[in-house]
């Protein structure tokens, strides 16, 4: 909780990521995952589940290679 002056007090709530990930479960939208440590990585598909710690699960998922334009 952040207080601020004058005995105001407010909680400050990540949402908004959250939002988008489940704009894009109920449309089924093509994603792409670029991954973190591996830049020249990135994983496509449909999200069809996902949890509070953001993690995914992907339906007809790909993963590309941008140095050897592979698709597994």
């Amino acid at each position: 909780m952040v207080y601020l002056g004058q005995g105001l007090d407010m909680q400050i709530v990540m949402v908004q990521p959250i939002k988008r990930i489940f704009r894009y479960l109920e449309n089924r939208s093509q994603i792409q995952v670029w991954l973190y440590e591996q830049v020249n990585t990135w994983i496509e598909g449909c999200i069809i589940c996902f949890d509070e710690c953001m993690n995914l699960v992907l339906d007809d998922a790909k993963e590309s290679q941008s140095k050897t334009k592979s698709r597994k």
